[in-house]
């Protein structure tokens, strides 16, 4: 099995240069969990990207919900990888006003209405969401995978911002480049002008 490298660095550093098709779950948020859910395999062979200081504290907490395969840490963390020379990627974000600017453009009607795809629970989905947004659960996220569109831009948020920039990771290592995370997700969409609801079509 191909080894799986597993950035657990905070999002806010994340999303400004990885190594490329790394995933990210950080270890600031529901890291047992996610890494159980989405990693399936205990198995799985897994390369870690940690911030110094941090290494065994990932590799515990890892290895609590079985998964004890770490064969590799980055030394000296992705300052070490971009200092040889080595190519990385980024994630663009957006701020959630700077969204709702997008989807309520005033009245000009020949702005296509941005596609915006919400990753949380299937129930904080239905108690409100975004307008005409798309509920594609992290959880399930593989069984969404043909519904992010290849090309043209599309938004991805969740609650906080976490389970956004993992959904975001995700999809990049399966070759879809072109998601922007809305910064402070839900929480943050609520302090401004977008249209939300309750009503599920």
């Amino acid at each position: 099995t191909e080894a799986i490298i597993l950035d657990v660095r905070h999002q806010t550093e994340f999303v400004q240069g990885f190594v490329p098709r790394s995933i990210f779950i950080g270890l600031a948020g529901g890291f047992a969990p996610w890494v159980g859910a989405l990693l399936v395999d205990v198995k799985q062979p897994l390369l870690l990207v940690v911030e110094k200081g941090l290494e065994k504290e990932a590799i515990v907490r890892l290895s609590r919900v079985g998964f004890d395969n770490v064969i590799g840490i980055l030394d000296g963390g992705l300052k070490s990888w971009k200092a040889a020379g080595k190519e990385t990627d980024t994630i663009d974000t957006i701020e959630a006003i700077d969204l709702a600017k997008l989807v309520e453009p005033g009245n000009d009607n020949n702005v296509p209405t941005p596609t915006i795809f919400d990753v949380r629970k299937p129930g904080e989905f239905t108690s409100e969401h975004i307008e005409n947004a798309k509920s594609t659960p992290l959880d399930y996220l593989k069984n969404h995978i043909s519904e992010f569109p290849s090309e043209g831009d599309f938004y991805i948020h969740c609650a906080g911002g976490y389970r956004s920039v993992i959904a975001n990771s995700i999809l990049k290592s399966k070759g879809i480049h072109n998601g922007i995370d809305v910064l402070g997700g839900y929480s943050a969409i609520t302090k401004t002008d977008l249209t939300v609801t309750d009503y599920v079509c």
